[in-house]
């Protein structure tokens, strides 16, 4: 181990890493130090998830030094969650070997009449660990994860991703290694963990495509590109600016190797057979000039030139929709004709119904009431979370091929399905690759093509986002603010849809839909006044003076941890239960006429009373002892 700085917490000298035949990176030169919050960004393929792994020693590099600081605690986010499956959400959050973990632990037993409680709460005291309790609480509200007692192996890939997210969070080491932290998050839980990091003290190592996320928490970017590492001390939108200026000084100088080039060429052909020293020198400087000229040639950006079938006057039409999953309302009676041309963010908290909406809007589930007119003229094309089929032992360009040898450009150009595979960035020895074989991004690019290639004009994107780098995005957007047909988007990339969409629908999981013109952060400053005010209301009840016997209560018996966590999660859900409580009680006057409806409304009305009256009577027994 080297001899590091005090500040400096990482030093990566030298690095190199190569697949077989192919070299990812070489002689890689870095460092981290305390307080710096850097994220690594890079083309798919080239290398930037094999680099994350090296460094948090889940892979080896070929040669160089990783040297960290001794004293410094390392945590990180990978892909794999790393959770025990068979213990509960609460038993693998607090499953760290640090004191304060401990110590909280022993208090808990404590509470339960299973230790010393005095010496539990000096050790509280002793450890810091009231507050690491308190912080605790926040992260687990803030990433949306209740019911603690919960086996993890019972549980969905992305709750298990939250939880391990949740976990390195609450431990808080010195270094953290995050690896799309953002993926499986909602949108309000991405800019609570914005917000979080910002306030951190945690020095930060990430990888992500979100690009507000750069651009608000990163005060350094590395850029891997051309097998080397380039450095760019800002934020992303500094990273640009200066990405920008370098490749203009390149191409400055691709140009005059170039012209260099010729002139070396023509002197080369008429070289005499018979070589001198001096020859020979001239001509090891012509093969390395050849070598550059042909690297700065390389094409590396994706071309989308895809034509569309044209559309119809008569789109998407919802006449009075209505649809529910168990006491979820997606919709209750939604209106809707979609127009030529608008493109549409589809936004709501998880489990509101965002791909149930996809679903009824392609007609794969068919509604509880009204329905769903698909124009003649529409051919949909539908990017879901669930990615390409594959069949056993299928290759990249058998994929293609099944779709069309021959793809229609725009003014009557065509193209073969090999060129098109070259246009999407894979070359032509990866044609014949399998593909369970492709990174994740590739696979998601390739998903991308095939969908393009069958000439949609009504676009569905079902976080389309994930797993693909910020070039390709780019692109992609770039596509999309063009594309003459409609579109409907469901993201957690902020960015992506700010460039993109003239107008949100909010689910609001009661089957509401709002619809707010504009982009995603015109819909966020409406929701934060909104939020503003509520605060407010909030903030003026608790000013009331408190009855005296209460407070004294308060002293005398602390809730355990998940009693706390319990406490807060009613606080949230017990003003929800009361407003639909109020809503179903509208509903029942209106359905008065419709004996089957109005019995549908009761019963749900009834258990939501039940409901409500069970969570105030256990918020009653807790706030004795909150």
């Amino acid at each position: 181990m080297l001899s590091l700085q005090p500040m400096n917490y990482l030093s990566v000298e030298n690095v190199s890493k190569s697949f077989g035949e192919q070299l990812l990176f070489q002689d890689l030169n870095f460092g981290i130090e305390k307080g710096q919050k850097i994220a690594l960004v890079a083309r798919n393929g080239a290398g930037k998830s094999t680099l994350f792994k090296i460094l948090v020693g889940q892979d080896t590099p070929d040669g160089g030094i990783i040297a960290f600081n001794r004293e410094v605690r390392i945590g990180f986010l990978a892909q794999e969650h790393g959770l025990d499956d068979e213990l509960t959400i609460l038993e693998n959050v607090f499953n760290a070997k640090n004191p304060m973990t401990k110590a909280i632990a022993a208090y808990e037993k404590a509470l339960l009449n299973e230790g010393d409680l005095q010496q539990a709460h000096d050790l509280m005291d002793q450890t810091g660990a009231w507050d690491y309790e308190a912080k605790a609480r926040q992260v687990l509200g803030g990433l949306e994860i209740h019911d603690l007692e919960r086996v993890v192996k019972n549980l969905s890939g992305g709750q298990k991703r939250r939880i391990a997210l949740a976990k390195v969070l609450i431990e808080e080491p010195d270094l953290v290694f995050l690896d799309e932290p953002t993926n499986h998050l909602d949108l309000d839980m991405i800019e609570w963990l914005e917000e979080f990091l910002n306030r951190s003290n945690m020095t930060i190592f990430m990888i992500t495509h979100d690009r507000y996320f750069l651009e608000n928490i990163t005060d350094e970017i590395l850029e891997l590109e051309n097998k080397s590492i380039y450095r760019y001390k800002g934020n992303f939108s500094y990273y640009l600016e200066k990405k920008a200026e370098r490749e203009a000084l390149e191409e400055s100088s691709r140009e005059k190797a170039m012209n260099l080039f010729k002139r070396e060429l023509e002197w080369a052909r008429k070289m005499p057979k018979a070589r001198t020293t001096k020859s020979k020198s001239r001509m090891d400087s012509f093969e390395e000039l050849k070598e550059r000229v042909r690297k700065n040639t390389d094409p590396d950006s994706l071309e989308l030139e895809i034509n569309i079938s044209r559309l119809g006057s008569k789109i998407v039409e919802l006449h009075k929709v209505k649809k529910a999953f168990g006491e979820t309302q997606v919709l209750n009676g939604f209106d809707y004709v979609f127009k030529t041309g608008e493109k549409v963010g589809l936004v709501g908290r998880n489990g509101t119904g965002k791909s149930t909406f996809l679903n009824l809007l392609t007609q794969q589930l068919e509604p509880d009431g009204g329905k769903v007119v698909i124009g003649e003229t529409v051919v949909y094309g539908y990017y879901s979370q669930t990615g390409i089929k594959l069949k056993d032992g299928q290759r990249v360009i058998e994929a293609v091929r099944e779709v069309a040898d021959f793809i229609p450009l725009k003014k009557g150009k065509t193209i073969t399905a090999a060129q098109m595979l070259e246009r999407f960035l894979f070359p032509k020895h990866m044609h014949f690759n399998y593909i369970e074989k492709l990174s994740g991004g590739e696979k998601k690019r390739l998903q991308l093509l095939l969908l393009l290639m069958k000439n949609p004009n009504f676009m569905i994107l079902d976080e389309p986002t994930n797993d693909l780098d910020v070039f390709t995005l780019s692109a992609l957007e770039e596509y999309l603010q063009h594309f003459p047909g409609c579109l409907v988007i469901v993201s957690h990339d902020r960015y992506f849809l700010d460039k993109l969409v003239d107008h949100v629908f909010v689910l609001d999981g009661h089957g509401n839909v709002k619809d707010i013109i504009g982009s995603y952060s015109k819909f966020r400053q409406t929701m934060d006044e909104m939020e503003k005010a509520d605060k407010q209301i909030k903030q003026e009840q608790q000013a009331l003076p408190q009855p005296v016997a209460e407070s004294a209560a308060k002293t005398k018996v602390k809730l355990t941890f998940k009693e706390k966590f319990e406490f807060d999660q009613l606080e949230k859900e017990i003003p929800l239960l009361e407003e639909k409580k109020k809503l179903l009680e509208a509903k029942l006057e209106q359905s008065l006429a419709d004996h089957t409806q109005l019995l549908k409304v009761t019963e749900e009305l009834g258990k939501v009373v039940e409901e409500l009256d069970t969570k105030s009577l256990r918020w009653l027994e807790l706030s004795e002892f909150a």
